[in-house]
C-alpha cells in the first residue's frame, strides 16, 4: 500500500450531468471517485460506467447488506459492470481489450461472516470469468456520523477481525480507530477512512472527522472526501489543497 492515502472523491450528486462536470473538473488530480447510494438510486450503474469510461476508478459505497445469497448476487453484477464498458471499447475502438473494472465495493459487517464470505466468492468467480481483476472487497464498521462512545473502538475492531475472517480486504474505519486496526491487523490490510474534512472546515452531520494530514498519520490507505469539495466554489482548488496537506505532511 502507499504511504501516501489516495484520495477518493465521493460524488454525492443526482444527476449525470453534475457527475460529468465534476469529473471533468477533477480528472487530472483524481483518479478515484465514490458512487453512493443517492448516486446510484438516481442514475443507476450508468453513472459507474461513465466514470469508468474516462478511465477512472469507482469505489462502490453501497454498504451491502442482506442474506448471503441476496448479497452474492449483487456482487456479482456490481463486478460486471466493467464488462460492458470493456466490450463497446472493442467494438468502437477496434484495439487490445482495455481493463475496466470496478476498484472497491462495500458490504456492512453487521452482515455476518457467512454474507461477507458470500460476498467475497462471487465477485471472485466473476472476476476470473469475464478476466477482470479482483475489486477490493472492504467492509462498513461504524458510521463516522455516530456519536463518539467508549465502546466503539472494540466494536470496530471486532468487525473488523470478522471481515478478516471472511477474507475482505479490509474495512472502512474513521482515523480515530484506523491506527489501532493498522497495528492489529498489519499492513496490507486496507483502510479506508470517510469524513475527512480540512483543517478548519465545517464537521456538518459527522461526528467523528480527522483532516486529512491525521488520517495519513493513523494509516489510512484511502481518504474519502465529499461536499469539502464537491460543494466547493472550485473542486479544483479543493482538492489540490487536500493533495498538498497530504504531500506536505
Amino acid at each position: 500500500m502507499n504511504k501516501t492515502p489516495q484520495l477518493i472523491v465521493a460524488l454525492d450528486v443526482d444527476s449525470l450531468g453534475q457527475v460529468r462536470e465534476l469529473v471533468e473538473k477533477l480528472e487530472d488530480v483524481v483518479d478515484i471517485f465514490k458512487v453512493g447510494s443517492q448516486l446510484f438510486t438516481a442514475c443507476g450503474p450508468a453513472a459507474v460506467r461513465f466514470i469508468q469510461a474516462r478511465g477512472k476508478k469507482v469505489f462502490l459505497d453501497l454498504k451491502y447488506h442482506d442474506i448471503p445469497n441476496t448479497v452474492a448476487s449483487a456482487v456479482k453484477s456490481a463486478t460486471g459492470l466493467g464488462e460492458a464498458v470493456e466490450r463497446n471499447a472493442d467494438k468502437e475502438k477496434n484495439k487490445e481489450k482495455v481493463q475496466s473494472s470496478l476498484f472497491m465495493y462495500t458490504v456492512h459487517t453487521c452482515g455476518g461472516v457467512e454474507m461477507m464470505k458470500a460476498a467475497v466468492l462471487a465477485g471472485t468467480q466473476v472476476a476470473e470469468n469475464i478476466g477482470v481483476k479482483l475489486p477490493l472487497a472492504v467492509g462498513v464498521t461504524v458510521l463516522t456520523s455516530e456519536q463518539k462512545q467508549d465502546n466503539i473502538l472494540p466494536l470496530v475492531l471486532e468487525r473488523a477481525a470478522l471481515a478478516k475472517e471472511a477474507g475482505l480486504q479490509g474495512v472502512v474505519a474513521s482515523c480515530h480507530e484506523a491506527r489501532h486496526i493498522r497495528e492489529k491487523f498489519g499492513p496490507d490490510f486496507v483502510i479506508v477512512t470517510p469524513g475527512i474534512r480540512p483543517a478548519g472546515a465545517d464537521v456538518q452531520d459527522q461526528k467523528r472527522v480527522a483532516t486529512p494530514k491525521e488520517a495519513m498519520e493513523s494509516g489510512s490507505n484511502f481518504l474519502v472526501v465529499g461536499r469539502p469539495i464537491v460543494q466547493a466554489e472550485d473542486p479544483h482548488k479543493a482538492a489540490q489543497q487536500i493533495l498538498k496537506e497530504l504531500q506536505s505532511s
